[in-house]
């Protein structure tokens, strides 16, 4: 398998580079059982925003959980918050908005349930993601945000994908290219 060479938070990692279309391949950014990758990032993060800019930090399940666990452990944070890809019986009168992800065929639904959209009212809220590329993630975050009366104070991330390194509103540690069926960067 092909991989991609990238240098993340002082570490060396070798990303495999992935189909996702017959045209559309990607480097998998996956920290899931990476405690040391995990933990970089989570440092090099938090230095991107002011401490003071934000009450809470959010994402969506499931590969930024680790990021964001470690984010809060690492800043003394006692509540995060995660929009997750289905409802659960725990949630109270859940908020819910459309997500579209590069990583995921067709739409699916993150949800909020009432008592932590209540906390989130009236509060800033960083948004934390592993790897932005398209926004659709980033868009359905805001939107479930908002819709919880939230005010979104900023959007960081590992890795910007194509494209979104020229983004304006995203800070984010590395940029990553999309790459051809051959693996060379498009």
């Amino acid at each position: 398998m092909a991989t991609y060479p990238i240098d993340i938070a002082g570490l060396h990692r070798e990303l495999p580079i992935c189909k996702i279309t017959d045209d559309l391949y990607i480097g998998a950014f996956i920290c899931f059982g990476d405690a040391e990758l995990t933990v970089a990032c989570a440092r090099e993060l938090l230095k991107l925003v002011p401490e003071d800019s934000y009450d809470y930090i959010f994402t969506a399940e499931a590969k930024s959980i680790p990021i964001i666990h470690e984010m809060a452990r690492q800043s003394g944070a006692k509540k995060y918050f995660i929009a997750r890809k289905g409802m659960k019986a725990y949630m109270p009168d859940p908020l819910w908005v459309e997500d579209e992800s590069i990583t995921t065929a067709g739409k699916q639904k993150l949800y909020l349930g009432r008592d932590d959209a209540d906390l989130i009212r009236g509060k800033r809220i960083l948004i934390v993601d592993d790897v932005i590329s398209t926004g659709g993630s980033l868009l359905a975050m805001e939107a479930l945000i908002n819709a919880a009366g939230g005010v979104v104070s900023d959007r960081i991330a590992v890795l910007a994908e194509g494209s979104a390194k020229d983004r304006t509103d995203i800070k984010f540690l590395a940029p990553l290219p999309l790459f051809n069926a051959d693996g060379s960067v498009k």
